[in-house]
């Protein structure tokens, strides 16, 4: 005859528990959209009841930020490492807006466009992307002010020129909803770049990763 050993359940601590959520919720956010967010639907991904979703958040609004935070954060660690040993600030940003263009950077466009628009009704969201607007905006400024300091890019305003590069991104990154990515024209799509090439006196193609 054979037996059957039942394995014992392993109780996850509290943080591991709550990193697992708002994997879950970042997860759904970024594939379906931060109104899919809910107690219920979180716990179903997580094969646990709502119930305990919600001890560890007491309300849907409160996951919804934290999602996004978490997903907007990791995005931000991939496309501009906060530190990148051996890479000088040209490489840096070259990387950071190669990465920024295509389909690849799509999804998180659309959390941020999702985020902005749902972020005028709803305040614990909207101070989130409040934060992470200052945190993308620090991120690169930093690399801009690093360049500068080592006498490779020129400006008299590395704040206002960050601002620059993020706009033209965020204009661009308002297209990720249509689905024409591939009949934007290559002068359009190298855009962001050409405003960096410009705006910190190097020279085309200077940024080509």
């Amino acid at each position: 005859m054979s037996s059957s050993v039942q394995r014992p359940r392993v109780r996850k601590s509290p943080a591991a528990r709550r990193a697992e959520i708002v994997d879950a919720a970042a997860a759904v956010a970024l594939a379906e959209g931060l109104e899919c967010i809910t107690l219920r639907r979180i716990g179903e991904e997580l094969g646990v009841r709502p119930g305990l979703i919600s001890h560890y958040f007491p309300s849907a609004e409160e996951l919804v930020a934290e999602a996004f935070g978490s997903a907007a954060s990791g995005e931000l660690d991939t496309l501009l490492p906060e530190e990148s040993p051996g890479a000088t600030p040209t490489e840096r940003l070259a990387h950071f807006l190669t990465r920024t263009t295509g389909e690849p950077y799509d999804a998180i466009s659309r959390l941020w466009i999702n985020a902005r628009h749902l972020s005028r009704y709803r305040p614990v969201l909207r101070d989130r992307v409040t934060t992470q607007q200052a945190a993308w905006r620090g991120r690169l400024e930093g690399v801009i002010r690093e360049g500068v300091e080592l006498d490779e890019f020129r400006t008299p305003d590395p704040s206002l020129t960050t601002i620059q590069i993020l706009v033209v991104l965020d204009g661009l990154g308002a297209h990720a909803n249509t689905g024409t990515a591939e009949h934007t024209p290559a002068a359009v799509v190298r855009m962001a770049v050409a405003t960096a090439e410009r705006e910190l006196g190097l020279p085309e193609g200077a940024l080509n990763a």
